[in-house]
């Protein structure tokens, strides 16, 4: 019976040097879904897409991808296989057209078929009136839908989107997006990285986020949030009474003027008025602040607060070594 993952990924490890950067990560994408990896800098998500998609050789650990071994079936992987890297990947000098008809010669499709895939892929991605400008007359929206297309020539079942919207203004990132959504309901199985954590709130079936070369966490955006705690109220006092509110209440302090203190209720949101105006503490602001994917990161990946194993995946359950 073929497995429901379409990437599996078991004890990856890698190393360049003595700098372990990949320490025995398990990943798996199920046929049809995203998975985001997230992480900070240098994490190695990078280093995971690489391996994946055959480009580079793992230390230790396997990696299959619709059952094929990147290792010893990597032709048949890189049959399955489309990668939009974090630069653009086409030739400035050419158009666009240009750029789809060589890339398509590359992935062996004949002349006629490269040139009826190109014109499928300009239409596709709302590049038709600038088919025949040189991609140096592009703009970054423009580009990144472009090497999109490229890697969509051969029509694989599986893409890797790593950072694919790096420096695009939020119109182009948000028309992305809407390409990306797309893809994904024609069945594409797609594992991307980003900066962008709305990016994976929005778009992802699944998370892991990964730190020290380890993934640390993984779920649903939802069981992800649920692990950085409940909803917050950000209370922010006038100058001067900072130091009293700091004294007055449990919570994190954000800013100089700003404390983030954990709630359950409405009625908690009542009481810490309360409090304030029975101290005589000048509040000038609240705001309701609910869970986020920033704040999994920040809380995950920071300092002491790092979590150095996988946790829960948001049911109380661990999965794996949390010391």
């Amino acid at each position: 019976m073929p497995s429901s993952y379409m990437i599996e990924a078991k004890g990856l490890r890698k190393s360049f040097g003595s700098v372990s950067v990949l320490t025995s990560v398990d990943l798996t994408v199920e046929r049809g879904t995203m998975l985001a990896l997230l992480g900070p800098n240098g994490a190695g998500k990078t280093t995971a897409v690489r391996i994946m998609s055959t480009l580079l050789t793992a230390d230790g650990g396997t990696v299959t991808i619709g059952g094929h071994d990147v290792t010893s079936n990597a032709r048949a992987v890189r049959r399955l296989i489309g990668l939009t890297g974090q630069n653009t990947a086409v030739d400035e000098l050419l158009t666009g057209h240009e750029n789809l008809v060589m890339m398509g010669r590359l992935f062996r499709l004949g002349k006629a078929a490269a040139l009826q895939r190109a014109g499928e892929l300009l239409e596709q991605f709302s590049l038709v009136d600038a088919a025949h400008r040189p991609i140096k007359t592009y703009s970054g929206g423009m580009r990144r839908r472009l090497d999109l297309a490229v890697s969509l020539l051969n029509s694989p079942p599986v893409l890797f989107l790593d950072e694919p919207t790096t420096g695009l203004d939020p119109t182009s990132r948000m028309e992305m997006w809407d390409t990306i959504r797309s893809l994904m309901a024609a069945g594409t199985t797609v594992l991307l990285t980003t900066q962008y954590l709305e990016e994976a709130d929005q778009l992802a079936d699944h998370i892991a986020l990964i730190n020290g070369g380890r993934v640390v966490a993984e779920g649903t955006a939802q069981q992800l949030k649920a692990q950085v705690g409940t909803e917050r109220v950000e209370l922010t006092f006038a100058a001067g009474d900072m130091t009293t509110a700091h004294a007055l209440y449990d919570g994190e302090r954000l800013d100089e003027h700003t404390i983030s203190v954990p709630i359950e209720s409405v009625a908690d949101i009542r009481n810490l008025l309360n409090l304030a105006t029975e101290k005589g503490v000048d509040v000038t602001r609240f705001a309701l602040h609910e869970p986020t994917l920033d704040d999994v990161f920040r809380t995950l990946t920071s300092g002491a607060n790092a979590v150095r194993g996988p946790v829960g995946d948001g049911s109380g359950t661990t999965t794996g070594d949390t010391t």
